[in-house]
């Protein structure tokens, strides 16, 4: 076939590349910075049987005209794996928690396999780093190929979406917003790709047909995890799922096991990751860290709620924000300035641009955390900021 493949920077050059390897002719657009590939007036002028478009494309971009069918980076993703995907191989995606639930799901697992998420790809079970790259769907091809490579499982987050080429998909939060120049939803198009997959996941309260309701499955009182399914069945405990940025997932990932036969009670080892309501100490200081691509305003909140229950009335140094703006899901200054609100702090330090807030500034995480550290002494410190790590 006669490919056009638009977008180059957010995965459609590995896409491309994966194409052609494959034996069709193909071609490729750099639609926001011009550099790579062919012009697009040149791809203009030609015609093409296929042209493959990331999701986050404005549906009117001229160029999805230039052949009679166009797909996804997703739906790409899945006719390359075709014929080629470990087992089992797992989909996740969603607003938020998506680290959090591959994670978890990898680590109760058996055998050898990959974890491909935002902090990294690792091979488990010695849980060793592979590379760090991102979560646009191209990714998960390594990822699978190195998976398959060892005879393993493969767990992949995936931003926006997922291919449907797994035996399982899951969606971790019903969170919604506009993109796409603000032309799609961007839960009806996690949504419409879980119908791709064999079996769909969905978090209590989301309502998707077809899909398993994880609060079938695993119910969550306290810190206490009772699960059934497919003759899997059982409880374990751990304290985290007292907090709600880890009660979901971890009720995902269980939900997820039963659903692959697998017996979840190793999870009640689970420890948090870094970023996900981390804590330590430094000096006298208590950091509490969810400084991590799914920071939002909940998040900040129940970080702050996690904090004090910890180091009682200590001052509290909150850094806010977003580092950068390659993140698909941002951190808009209302939702700041709502998690402000609701935190109190006695310190705030804000990342990025957010012109109508009061609080001091700096350029990324590192620095927020450098002035945090000099404002407080035997206080608290709240990382919240959305950032890739």
């Amino acid at each position: 076939m006669k490919i056009l493949v638009l977008d180059t920077i957010h995965g459609g050059a590995v896409i491309a590349e994966a194409l052609a390897a494959a034996g069709h002719e193909v071609d490729a657009v750099d639609v926001y910075r011009g550099i790579e590939g062919i012009p697009a007036e040149e791809a203009a002028r030609r015609r093409y049987d296929l042209v493959v478009a990331p999701v986050h494309l404005d549906p009117a971009h001229p160029l999805l005209g230039t052949a009679p069918r166009a797909v996804t980076h997703h739906q790409a993703v899945a006719m390359l794996l075709a014929g080629k995907r470990p087992a089992p191989f797992v989909e996740i995606t969603g607003t938020r928690g998506k680290t959090t639930t591959a994670t978890a799901l990898a680590h109760v697992l058996p055998g050898p396999g990959v974890l491909h998420t935002s902090m990294g790809t690792f091979v488990y079970p010695e849980r060793r780093l592979l590379w760090k790259r991102s979560i646009t769907p191209a990714s998960t091809l390594a990822a699978a190929a190195e998976a398959k490579k060892i005879g393993g499982w493969c767990v992949a987050e995936e931003s926006l979406g997922v291919s449907g080429a797994g035996d399982l998909a899951v969606l971790t939060s019903g969170d919604d917003y506009a993109f796409a120049a603000g032309k799609k939803r961007a839960l009806a198009e996690k949504v419409r790709s879980l119908a791709a997959a064999p079996q769909a996941l969905v978090p209590p309260g989301v309502a998707v047909p077809g899909a398993h309701d994880a609060g079938m499955v695993a119910a969550v009182e306290g810190t206490v995890c009772t699960y059934s399914y497919g003759g899997i069945e059982g409880t374990f405990e751990n304290t985290l799922l007292a907090l709600k940025g880890y009660r979901t997932p971890l009720q995902l990932a269980a939900a997820a096991a039963c659903l692959l036969g697998v017996d979840p009670a190793g999870l009640a080892s689970f420890r948090p990751l870094p970023g996900r309501m981390a804590v330590s100490w430094k000096g006298g200081t208590l950091v509490v860290d969810a400084a991590s691509s799914g920071a939002c305003r909940e998040i900040a909140v129940d970080a702050a709620a996690y904090a004090r229950a910890l180091g009682g009335q200590a001052p509290v140094v909150l850094v806010i924000g977003t580092e950068g703006q390659t993140i698909c899901e941002g951190f808009p200054e209302s939702e700041v300035a709502a998690a402000i609100r609701a935190i109190s702090p006695d310190e705030i330090v804000l990342v990025g641009d957010y012109p109508g807030l009061a609080g001091r500034r700096a350029a990324d995480l590192a620095a927020g955390y450098a002035i945090a550290e000099k404002l407080t002494g035997g206080g608290t410190i709240i990382l919240a900021v959305k950032t890739w790590r």
